[in-house]
């Protein structure tokens, strides 16, 4: 049985990721911004645990996690949280700008860096979902693809600083996925959304398990992930 700490978790993407790692009996540890989310959390996953914390405002991160009983031990470390918010460079304010990268880029590494002992112990894997926009940046997205191609460099960066503590460290760059945040984004760009035309979480979950479970003398470094044809 693996142990897990995941963001994320309550919808769309990290939702999938726990069901599908729960439901083969493995360990979860997932955060939650408050007590309330946490309850829901806890009986959305019977036996997991959760963990308290604003990723919004990761300088707290330390002080809510030095609170709270954390794994000995942990096995993979999932980055699935995250916020979009649309706008020009000429619109974007600095709260925009803060909080975006406060909880795509700062949280993560903030995050990593605690719970990195832990990590080393089990020669951990840690894997950061990132997105098409980490590679490539639109107009209007300049905000949300600074954060994500932030992301990258810190995956990178990791990935090369603890190979030698045999720490894995995976970059997911899925497009366009069915949930609750492209819901959000289709709204901002005053169009329809249609689950249909896009991907289903369940198929990235799918790919973030092929990482984990992929036998000890390789590992996937950058994968992406792009809606397919379905026909039609």
């Amino acid at each position: 049985m693996a142990t897990h700490v995941i963001t994320g978790a309550g919808s769309g993407i990290g939702e999938a990721v726990a069901t599908r790692l729960l439901e083969r009996g493995d360990e979860l540890w997932l955060f939650a911004r408050d007590a309330g989310r946490a309850k829901e959390l806890a009986a959305r996953f019977p036996g997991a645990h959760t963990l308290v914390a604003d990723l919004g405002n990761p300088d707290r991160l330390s002080w809510a996690l030095g609170h709270q009983t954390l794994p000995d031990r942990i096995d993979s470390l999932l980055h699935i949280a995250g916020v979009a918010d649309l706008g020009g460079v000429g619109e974007l304010t600095t709260k925009t700008w803060n909080n975006t990268l406060a909880v795509n880029l700062v949280t993560p590494a903030e995050l990593t860096r605690l719970l990195l002992p832990q990590l080393r112990v089990s020669k951990g894997h840690v894997v950061f979902i990132n997105s098409g926009a980490g590679l490539r940046a639109n107009a209007e997205w300049g905000a949300y693809a600074a954060s994500k191609h932030g992301l990258k460099a810190l995956a990178d960066a990791l990935r090369e600083e603890e190979h030698t503590n045999g720490v894995r460290v995976t970059s997911v760059y899925p497009g366009r996925t069915a949930t609750p945040m492209q819901q959000k984004v289709r709204q901002q760009e005053g169009q329809e959304y249609d689950a249909q035309r896009w991907i289903d979480p369940n198929s990235v979950a799918a790919t973030v398990l092929l990482a984990l479970d992929l036998p000890r003398d390789a590992e996937i470094n950058d994968l992406s992930v792009r809606p397919g044809y379905t026909g039609g």
